[in-house]
């Protein structure tokens, strides 16, 4: 198994480490040809729209469609899960939707509006730590969407088929809980 990171901006290198701590094969996805051979693909943080300006300048975007409609999995965290929502609000936005979820992109506000909790997790019985940085907040969810973890109300990790997001960054933390689920999500 070979996990892609698309490698625009964010803490891509975050979610490297973590996957070297698993034990599993990576590589950073800047351009479609980065996306032969993988099984899943990693969104990581940073700003929605500028990801998804210089994925359409490179072709990115449709590629990662396409990815997915080959039965690729995704992981997205923060701006990753924006991207991977059906409808993204505050402002709209354009997005992959492959997650039947609604988001708001400026859930929590400035840079300020950052903290650490813990909270229960469908994962395991211990909490997990999450990182929350100008976090978006999903609205809604569709059917299928199973809630894996909730804060102050909100879902902040879902999953879908073979799409997980989250709204905070687990490769921030050194719990590997999330990013292991994302693993055996992409193996099924």
């Amino acid at each position: 198994m070979k996990i892609g990171i698309v490698a625009i901006q964010g803490d891509y290198e975050a979610h490297g480490k973590m996957l070297d701590r698993l034990g599993a094969a990576h590589r950073y996805v800047r351009g479609p040809d980065d996306l032969a051979g993988l099984d899943g693909v990693i969104l990581p943080g940073g700003e929605s729209s500028t990801h998804l300006k210089v994925m359409k300048e490179e072709g990115l975007f449709d590629a990662l469609k396409q990815f997915a409609a080959n039965g690729g999995s995704f992981f997205g965290t923060c701006a990753g899960a924006i991207l991977l929502a059906r409808e993204v609000h505050g402002p709209s936005q354009e997005s992959l939707g492959l997650l039947d979820i609604a988001i708001l992109r400026n859930g929590y506000g400035r840079q300020l509006a950052s903290d650490v909790h813990m909270g229960p997790t469908k994962l395991r019985k211990e909490p997990l730590e999450m990182v929350f940085i100008r976090a978006p907040i999903i609205e809604s969810v569709g059917k299928g969407i199973e809630i894996l973890a909730e804060d102050a109300g909100h879902p902040v990790l879902v999953h879908q088929g073979r799409v997980l997001a989250a709204t905070f960054h687990p490769e921030l933390s050194d719990d590997p809980a999330v990013h292991q689920y994302f693993l055996a999500l992409t193996s099924r």
